[in-house]
């Protein structure tokens, strides 16, 4: 694919960090103007020969007593780690990104297995240093592999902009924290500057561009029938479908995201091995044979007539009971498919609703991830998908890189000019009483008098600025009137809280009705102040003051932006307006 020069006055340097759940990557292009960008992968981290590959490493540290990081990277999984780790007490942090999910991705109780966080560590703190050691390893790569690579870095290393990639399923909250740690690691200043050169692209929307950037097209999609990309990651499957042609594509139905990466088929197998080692001499070697199944038992599972074995200890240890013979323990091959089975079955039926919820026609899915390596999971995608005609390809080599590289071509390509809204979204407004709409008929007993105005109102009514399944165009703006009354000193600024429905009514009026439906997506603070008011009357005959006003989103970038709008003198005037999104709850 053809990509145009760089239109940049002066050189930058764009990073794409891709941190995933189990394993991390770092792509990057060198933009200096007139030039054609290349994109090109970080392809060597310290002790990277300890875990294979060529351009990711796990996703893990270690710190110190000190809480400072002891290492990193591939360097936290080279030979006798973990004895140096126990003899100096240190702490290890993996699979840490799972503490950065959603509040409501996170069980009340029983759900399966997550490593704690490091004793006095933040997820924030925690991404942050890990951030840290990858701008670390990208600055020696960069001084190391190019011609007078030290000087090209000190040209760009003020003029960085950053692209950072999340599951499907990540909202304003996870950006905000990832920002955040994005400045605990040295990345940017302050959250000013985050905001200014940080940007974010979905794992779904990064393995897109992958796959174009890559010539992993097909007949179906040059004739501009829809196809799926589903990311099997190690923490979420992320299933977005699209349609298009060459350098115009967009989406076709709602994303998906779901918690059912390669971790959770090691999470089902931890609960399996706890139990049946419970109460045996073996049962404190849980974690290191869980190891074992999770980097050796798991990858190279194919059939479920094939019993697998975990080698965990010495082979003259045997245990009949248990079915521990020359040290390795004996599993069937159909309980380690049980296993997986959950997450085939959730892509499976992901794929279906994908394919009943989109606009075009849907006869190809590509399998990206590193959970996509696994060949027990393609061929039994593959069996079910195609008995459904739908074909199903993965990439031959460099899935590793696919979202980091996508991240970079999503900065520079921008493939996707239309997404489409997963939920509904508004405001919570009180409502001028009118019994002549049916649903205020139904509650007007709940009216009550405006505090200013004095004339009946509801309360709690949802006014949608923002449907579901919307069509949503990049530049796309959504708008609505909005009014605020007041006596007194006039407001220097207002606060909105921007409303998410996630329930099931196609059209929902009253955010009491499905409380728990509803949650602030986040919160629009703007600058009122040369808004002119409109002075009237409330049914009392005191002077009131009006301020009439729009208030405008913008969700076809892939982070919510808002502005509001006014008039003076018949002339449409626009002020900024910030979107503040609370975290409380979610590090």
């Amino acid at each position: 694919m053809s990509r145009k020069p760089f239109s940049g006055a002066s050189r930058k340097l764009l990073l794409v960090f891709d941190v995933g759940t189990t394993f991390s990557g770092v792509s990057y292009s060198v933009l200096d103007p007139g030039q054609v960008p290349e994109i090109r992968t970080v392809t060597r981290f310290p002790c990277q020969d300890q875990v294979g590959g060529d351009s990711k490493i796990p996703t893990i540290l270690y710190y110190d007593k000190a809480d400072n990081v002891a290492c990193a990277g591939a360097e936290a999984v080279q030979e006798g780690i973990e004895r140096t780790a126990e003899e100096n007490n240190w702490t290890k942090a993996e699979w840490f990104k799972m503490h950065l999910r959603p509040k409501r991705h996170r069980p009340a109780s029983g759900g399966p297995y997550i490593p704690s966080l490091p004793p006095n560590k933040t997820v924030v703190q925690v991404f942050g240093d890990f951030m840290r050691y990858l701008l670390h390893c990208t600055k020696a790569y960069i001084q190391e592999t190019h011609a007078n690579g030290a000087i090209l870095w000190n040209s760009v290393s003020k003029n960085i902009d950053y692209v950072l990639t999340h599951p499907n399923g990540w909202e304003g909250p996870q950006q905000t924290l990832m920002r955040k740690a994005a400045v605990e690691a040295g990345l940017v200043p302050h959250m000013g500057e985050a905001h200014k050169r940080i940007q974010f692209v979905t794992e779904g929307e990064a393995s897109l561009h992958f796959c174009i950037n890559s010539g992993l097209t097909t007949e179906a999609m040059l004739s501009g029938e829809g196809v799926l990309i589903v990311d099997a990651g190690g923490g979420t499957v992320d299933i977005s479908a699209y349609c298009g042609q060459q350098k115009k594509f967009e989406e076709i139905a709602a994303p998906q995201c779901h918690f059912q990466g390669s971790i959770f088929v090691t999470s089902r197998a931890r609960a399996y091995l706890q139990n049946r080692l419970a109460g045996s001499r073996f049962a404190d070697d849980l974690d290191f044979i869980v190891d074992r199944f999770d980097k050796r038992t798991k990858l190279g599972f194919r059939n479920e007539q094939d019993p697998q074995f975990i080698q965990f200890t010495s082979a003259r240890e045997r245990e009949a009971s248990l079915g521990i013979r020359s040290g390795q323990m004996k599993l069937s091959g159909a309980v380690v498919a049980e296993f997986f089975k959950p997450s085939i079955s959730c892509i499976i039926q992901a794929v279906e609703e994908q394919r009943v919820a989109s606009t075009r026609s849907i006869t190809t899915v590509f399998l990206v991830g590193g959970f996509a390596a696994s060949d027990w999971l393609f061929v039994q995608l593959r069996r079910a998908l195609e008995a459904n005609g739908i074909k199903i390809y993965r990439p031959d080599s460099h899935v590793g890189k696919a979202v980091s590289d996508g991240g970079a071509s999503f900065y520079l390509d921008r493939l996707v000019g239309a997404r489409v809204s997963k939920f509904f979204y508004g405001i919570k407004i009180q409502d001028w009483l009118c019994v002549d709409i049916p649903q205020h008929r139904a509650r007007s007993r709940l009216a009550i008098s405006h505090p200013v105005k004095g004339t009946p109102v509801l309360e709690n009514r949802f006014s949608i600025i923002l449907p579901k399944s919307e069509k949503v165009l990049t530049e796309k703006e959504f708008r609505k009137s909005y009014q605020s009354l007041y006596m007194g000193q006039k407001p220097n600024t207002i606060k909105i809280d921007i409303l998410c429905y996630r329930g099931r009514s196609s059209d929902p009026w009253w955010t009491d009705e499905e409380p728990a439906q509803y949650s602030v997506s986040g919160t629009v603070e703007a600058n009122v102040s040369s808004i002119p008011p409109i002075q009237t009357f409330n049914a009392r005959g005191q002077a009131i003051r009006c301020l009439f006003f729009d208030v405008i989103l913008l969700f076809g970038l892939t982070e919510l932006k808002a502005q509001i709008s006014w008039t003076a003198n018949q002339v449409e005037k626009r002020g900024p307006a910030n979107v503040v999104h609370d975290t409380s709850g979610e590090e």
